[in-house]
């Protein structure tokens, strides 16, 4: 296809995109797909060889959130049957991340419940990480609080953060009918305020919440022009109690061409795939593994996922290895910029272009409450029929609430 050609040559030389190519890749059929994966493969092959990056989510505080994000377990009136508790202590975070370290991760992402952090939070977070990196040489953390006050950032990054998540989760557009406690332009701030205190952001989105091909181009593009370093795409996990329980609406085909148009809009971007994966991806997992360059091993925030033995397995059965705690997970050029000050410290800041917005590659998450992977994420259009196996059944029995790991006293999956 001389799309796809155009893509890559465009993608190997961080080239933007058009919106109608952006488009043109979502609409692609079944028959072309292994060829949009082949095409997207050159792309991140080409920044990332066959590299993997691990991450490890560790649930601070879990549940009892104020916030009414539609899509999450742990929101407003949610009767969905999670873990409850409130703030884990230095220690027992830190022994719950060395539990993902263990098993292969290099960054952890340190996610907690809420509408956003206050003062007294910041600094119960900071000496979390503090003791995490003091018991764990080498390790990257990831904070996820929600929205960020003035100030906050930068005292996260002093206690030792390397970076902060927050996705957009979905256009703007669309955004009131998903969240009516906080505001769109709320998560843009919040973005922002990360770059500016020179930690690397990371922000992404939630595919199937009932938004169209356009919506997703959309949000893919403001991305690009926040910059952030990571992209976390994630994919609805429909829990019982909440809004959005009955939106089965993914099939494996369209998870990997929102992947495909992800990477090819941010070609020199850490794309992560995140919450949902097994649910959606399911055996077709592997495929995804030559469009994005990172995962999120063993369980989500509230959500049992993949065991980690199996993310290991399937990544060196696919033809992959783990990116090394000894390795830079960026392409140089976006390496040196964080370092010296954020990812979106650059003028114009763009990742994905010579001049213009470019995309992100560092972690994901929302206004706190379980917008990292996994918290609960969406799912799709009123009308739309319900994706169903090859028995013909809505696969229900893939989400499973997560009962091990951090707020247990049973071992973690990593």
């Amino acid at each position: 296809m001389d799309l796809l050609n155009t893509l890559v040559d465009k993608g190997l030389r961080r080239e933007p995109l058009s919106r109608a190519e952006a488009l043109a890749v979502l609409g692609t059929s079944d028959d072309e797909l292994l060829d949009v994966v082949a095409a997207a493969g050159k792309v991140r092959r080409h920044w990332y060889g066959r590299r993997v990056k691990l991450n490890y989510l560790v649930n601070l505080k879990s549940g009892l959130c104020p916030e009414d994000c539609s899509y999450c377990s742990q929101r407003l009136g949610s009767t969905a049957g999670i873990l409850k508790y409130s703030w884990l202590k230095p220690d027992e975070a830190s022994k719950a991340a060395a539990a993902g370290l263990a098993g292969g991760a290099k960054r952890v992402c340190l996610v907690a419940s809420g509408r956003g952090p206050s003062d007294r939070d910041v600094d119960r977070v900071s000496d979390t990480i503090k003791t995490i990196k003091d018991q764990n040489e080498g390790v990257e953390v990831c904070a996820c609080l929600g929205l960020l006050s003035d100030g906050q950032a930068e005292r996260l990054r002093e206690a030792g953060a390397d970076a902060y998540n927050h996705n957009l989760n979905t256009s703007e557009a669309t955004y009131g009918g998903i969240t009516t406690t906080h505001t769109y332009a709320d998560r843009v701030d919040t973005v922002q305020k990360a770059h500016a205190a020179g930690l690397s952001a990371c922000s992404g989105l939630i595919a199937g919440m009932g938004e169209s091909d356009e919506d997703l181009v959309d949000v893919v593009f403001a991305l690009r022009e926040l910059d952030p370093d990571s992209v976390p795409v994630n994919f609805l996990i429909p829990f019982e109690g909440t809004p959005l329980a009955k939106e089965w609406n993914l099939t494996p085909q369209r998870c990997l061409r929102i992947l495909a148009m992800v990477r090819f809009v941010c070609p020199d971007s850490e794309v992560r795939i995140a919450g949902g994966r097994e649910v959606h991806l399911r055996t077709m997992q592997p495929l995804a593994l030559h469009l994005a360059n990172s995962i999120f091993l063993g369980d989500y925030l509230t959500s049992e996922g993949q065991a980690g033995r199996a993310d290991l397995e399937m990544i060196a059965d696919a033809g992959f290895e783990v990116e090394g705690a000894d390795q830079v997970t960026l392409p140089e050029h976006r390496a040196t910029v964080a370092a010296d000050g954020g990812c979106g410290s650059r003028e114009n800041a763009g990742c994905g272009s010579h001049e213009g917005g470019g995309c992100g590659s560092h972690e994901s998450s929302g206004a706190g409450c379980g917008s990292h992977a996994g918290g609960g994420v969406c799912g799709s259009a009123a009308g739309t029929p319900a994706v169903e196996s090859s028995a013909g059944e809505v696969r229900t029995d893939l989400v499973a609430v997560r009962r091990r790991g951090a707020g247990t006293d049973l071992a973690p999956n990593a």
